[in-house]
């Protein structure tokens, strides 16, 4: 069994997205998968990127926003809806909303995000 305590959560951020790493290969010895929740600002993008070797599955717990896919096509994400996407499934966010957007990503196998952030705590 492990147990995360609050403390060595990290917090990995760029301009307007914060993603806390609830359950990273940082802080947990899983081999199978990473949860991260991220929160982005009123008009915060994640640009359209690719995981050659990991699945994700999104999980929409506040605010509304457009999921970013191949070929410059956009899809509403809302609270309680759920996206999956495969390896190489081309996907971002953007928040086009008023208020903060959160959601929950499980990410398998694992992967440390921290190549993606400019700031790290």
């Amino acid at each position: 069994m492990e147990f995360i305590k609050s403390k060595s959560i990290v917090e990995l951020s760029n301009p307007g997205v914060v993603s806390r790493q609830l359950l990273s290969p940082e802080n947990s010895s899983s081999k199978r998968v990473t949860i991260t929740e991220v929160h982005l600002e009123a008009g915060a993008c994640q640009p359209r990127h690719t995981h050659n070797a990991s699945e994700q599955i999104w999980y929409a717990v506040k605010g509304k926003g457009k999921l970013l896919l191949e070929n410059d096509e956009e899809k509403e994400f809302c609270v309680g809806d759920v996206a999956r996407f495969a390896d190489n499934d081309v996907h971002g966010l953007k928040n086009d909303g008023d208020e903060e957007f959160v959601y929950f990503s499980v990410t398998a196998p694992p992967i440390d995000f921290g190549y993606a952030y400019k700031d790290k705590k």
